[in-house]
């Protein structure tokens, strides 16, 4: 059986659920190639990659949400239409898709099956948490980026039979927590002068600030600014307080599983993120819209309060390889989204 596992490479979420999925994949009796796409990622993946591709990223900007212009300036149509033509999908048994989208559209040109196990097929279920604000928009990106022909998903909470509860990358389930006298913040939405801007005003407490923005690592007033690492985040993460970040599904989830305290901030006009802060504030998680001075006042409630939630999420990533396997190696998959 020769399977083909492609991965979303903007942000870093995909990219950290690879590297615990694709072992659970190599312990089965198949062929497997890794095909990643995207520009934005941070975290390496310690295999081998057969199919390294532009795809189509969107660009986090510094302003609290996605930079539209830089997105539109580095989208090559003509390279993502090149991909999409000579990915060789046919060749095989099994393509399994995290929400990338150049595997996604060449199994739909070419009329083969396309799984989904993402965290977004999990958001646009039914009955998964929406915002109360409508984003039609939001709605048809989520639904016709990466165009899947079943869906198996992953959010905070297993809101129906397709839907699991995340998976804890290895790193983190082994980790040692403490509870140091910092709370680690990891907003690549915003820049560093914004975040440094905002936080200063917050006396009496030290924050670990993880840049998208900038490479080398600063001290200033009651912060330090570090450059994304693997290691030193998840370091900073299991001896925190608390953990500020915006609203994706990863972070938030490693650190409620670490059972630390967790405020959110939902990317402007991000759909996906915007359901995921729906589903947060159902479990009882802080959340505001825009990291503002005219919100120092929740910020500091937060840290003031008790906020933990008494939440484990169990190691079940094996048990969803064997479905996945079974359930589509005939290829009997339902209509394409």
């Amino acid at each position: 059986m020769k399977v083909l596992y492609a991965i979303q490479g903007t942000g870093n979420g995909h990219l950290s659920r690879a590297r615990d999925v694709i072992p659970a994949l190599q312990k089965q009796n198949i062929e497997l190639d890794l095909l990643v796409s995207g520009t934005q990622a941070d975290i390496p993946l310690p295999y081998p990659v057969k199919y390294q591709l532009g795809g189509w990223s969107f660009i986090f900007g510094k302003k609290g949400g996605v930079d539209m212009w830089r997105t539109y300036v580095r989208t090559n149509s003509h390279r993502l239409q090149k991909e999409i033509r000579t990915i060789p999908v046919q060749d095989y048994d099994l393509v399994i898709n995290d929400f990338e989208p150049v595997s996604a559209w060449a199994c739909k040109l070419k009329n083969k099956p396309c799984i989904s196990l993402s965290h977004q097929a999990a958001v646009i279920a039914p009955n998964a948490p929406k915002p109360k604000k409508n984003d039609p928009l939001g709605k048809l990106i989520l639904a016709k980026y990466a165009p899947t022909t079943k869906q198996y998903g992953f959010h905070f909470r297993k809101y129906d039979d397709q839907t699991y509860t995340p998976i804890i990358r290895q790193e983190i389930r082994n980790t040692t927590r403490t509870m140091g006298n910092h709370y680690t913040v990891y907003l690549p939405s915003y820049s560093d002068e914004k975040i440094l801007h905002v936080l200063s005003n917050i006396k009496n407490t030290y924050w670990e600030v993880f840049s998208k923005h900038n490479d080398t690592k600063f001290f200033w007033k009651n912060m330090t600014i570090s450059p994304i690492n693997n290691e030193a985040f998840i370091k900073s993460m299991a001896s925190s307080k608390g953990v500020l970040c915006g609203a994706g599904f990863e972070t938030p989830a490693e650190a409620l599983h670490m059972q630390k305290k967790l405020m959110v901030i939902p990317m402007k006009s991000q759909y996906e993120q915007q359901c995921n802060a729906a589903a947060l504030k159902e479990l009882g998680v802080p959340v505001i819209k825009s990291l503002k001075l005219k919100h120092l006042d929740k910020i500091r409630d937060w840290i003031d309060g008790e906020y933990k939630l008494d939440i484990h999420y169990p190691d079940i990533t094996e048990q969803i390889i064997n479905r996945v396997l079974q359930e589509n190696y005939a290829g009997k998959t339902s209509q394409a989204i």
